[in-house]
């Protein structure tokens, strides 16, 4: 088995679509709100939730699922080692282990298994360098939250301060010096007891102590950002809000907007909102999160002032694969809807390239939210986001219909304006009615007063993004 690993790198490495490319290393930007390489050029984090990924797919399926997330412009992978779904003590896709055994039978994060030819750490190995060879980052949780605070999960609890000092230092000496990889501690779970906290601190010891320089955050629970409980941490470069699944309405915008504003300033993004496909409160019967959903969280989150998104599919995390797949979770036949390889080029998925493709030139020290470009908001599912930078506006309308604009925040004595649709990616020019004009049909205005510009198109699934430009 060992020869999987070769074939699948030149396999990578050959195709011209994909130039091989040693990925620098991430750090936190000057003004502390967005991430940058270490060439000083700003990075925008399109991320992808993949939390089993390397628990539950093989090489093969792996490769597949790599390959279609680079060519729809991914930048980083969010996955785990020790995973969710009995990740300690069931096999991998190879039926490697992770841990060895200690002397009471548990299994031992200060004992990694390197004992088979192609350990389950020599699959995460490949997986990391495919990822890389494909240009985007991984962000590696070290083990799900289960593994310290079991609450809903199946555990088992498995980790002492000492023993997770021993396993971060085991990584830091094997990863701690990949470019591509970012560390996140915690794994969907808070930390409730003083034992809680001595452990995610040990394991943040064990990875320095052992080498690891790459940047370092930490997953929450829903509705929960770190910045709650370790906004003051040295070790926590950025903070992850987890806005989650249980919400109808869409206000994840509200939880940026909160870790923005906090002391000392660090970036922030959602890192888990609403999956594509997820049935709204874990309930098939409450109807399912879509493609109008999961996009309003990105430009809600992008538009409050996060460093970037991460997209999610309820069955890409768990990377389900069908009707006979984890019946304990599915019992009802509604939890999960399709496999993970329908769920590839589900719509949502396929349009998050062009949030990426809208900002990540714009990415930069000017960049920030600007509400008051927005004259009398909407409130509810109406309610419109607005981020500028020195010459250039951008306000999300969620539903369509229009807004009025609050000219002269940006530079130049006219604005040309136009209409941006996250669905297509296209523009079109957008015409305003402005009382300076003397015209209700001009793309280019002045710069003053109130303009108001009227959504090509109007209703649920029918956002738009007005750009403004000074000219």
């Amino acid at each position: 088995m060992s020869n999987i690993k070769e074939q699948s790198v030149r396999r990578i490495e050959g195709d011209a679509s994909h130039t091989h490319q040693q990925l620098e290393a991430l750090r936190v930007s000057a003004n502390g709100r967005y991430l940058e390489t270490s060439s000083g050029a700003p990075f925008f984090w399109l991320a992808d939730t993949a939390w089993e990924l390397l628990h539950r797919l093989n090489l093969e399926e792996s490769e597949l699922y790599l390959r279609t997330r680079a060519e729809q412009s991914f930048t980083v992978i969010q996955t785990v080692l020790l995973a969710e779904f009995s990740g300690v003590t069931t096999g991998n896709a190879y039926g490697r282990l992770p841990l060895l055994m200690d002397q009471n039978g548990q299994p031992d994060p200060a004992r990694p298994d390197l004992t088979e030819s192609y350990s389950y750490w020599h699959h995460v190995d490949t997986v990391l360098e495919l990822a890389a060879s494909l240009g985007m980052y991984t962000a590696l949780l070290p083990a799900w939250g289960d593994k310290f605070n079991i609450k809903w999960g199946k555990g088992p609890e498995i980790f002492t301060p000492e023993n997770a000092y021993r396993y971060g230092q085991w990584l830091g000496e094997r990863y701690g010096q990949l470019p591509q990889v970012i560390w996140v501690l915690g794994g969907d779970r808070a930390l409730e007891t003083k034992l809680h906290f001595d452990i995610i601190a040990s394991m943040v010891r064990g990875l320095k102590q052992g080498g690891a320089t790459q940047l370092m955050t930490f997953h929450p629970p829903g509705c929960d950002s770190s910045s709650r409980q370790l906004h003051h941490e040295a070790w926590l470069d950025f903070n992850m809000i987890q806005s989650g699944h249980g919400e109808r309405e869409i206000t994840n915008d509200r939880r940026v907007q909160q870790d923005y504003d906090r002391k000392p300033v660090k970036p922030t993004l959602d890192a888990e909102p609403c999956y594509e496909d997820i049935p709204v409160g874990f309930k098939g019967e409450q109807g399912y999160f879509d493609a109008a959903d999961v996009r309003k969280a990105a430009y809600y989150a992008l538009f409050s002032g996060a460093l970037g998104h991460t997209y999610g599919h309820h069955s890409i995390w768990s990377m389900y694969q069908g009707a006979d797949d984890l019946l304990e979770s599915n019992s009802q036949g509604d939890y999960f809807i399709m496999s993970w390889r329908e769920a590839l080029h589900r719509p949502g998925a396929k349009q998050m390239k062009h949030a990426r493709a809208l900002l990540e030139n714009e990415l930069g020290p000017d960049l920030r939210p600007n509400l008051k470009l927005i004259h009398s908001n909407r409130t509810g599912a109406n309610r419109m986001m607005a981020l500028q930078n020195k010459y250039n506006a951008y306000i999300y309308l969620p539903n369509g219909l229009y807004v009025d604009v609050v000219m002269g925040y940006i530079e130049g004595k006219r604005v040309r304006g136009a209409w941006f649709c996250p669905r297509t990616g296209l523009e079109t020019d957008a015409y305003a009615a402005h009382a300076s004009s003397g015209s209700t049909a001009d793309s280019v205005i002045l710069n003053q007063g109130i303009a108001r510009f009227t959504a090509p198109t109007s209703g649920r699934g029918n956002d738009w993004i007005l750009i403004l430009k000074g000219v």
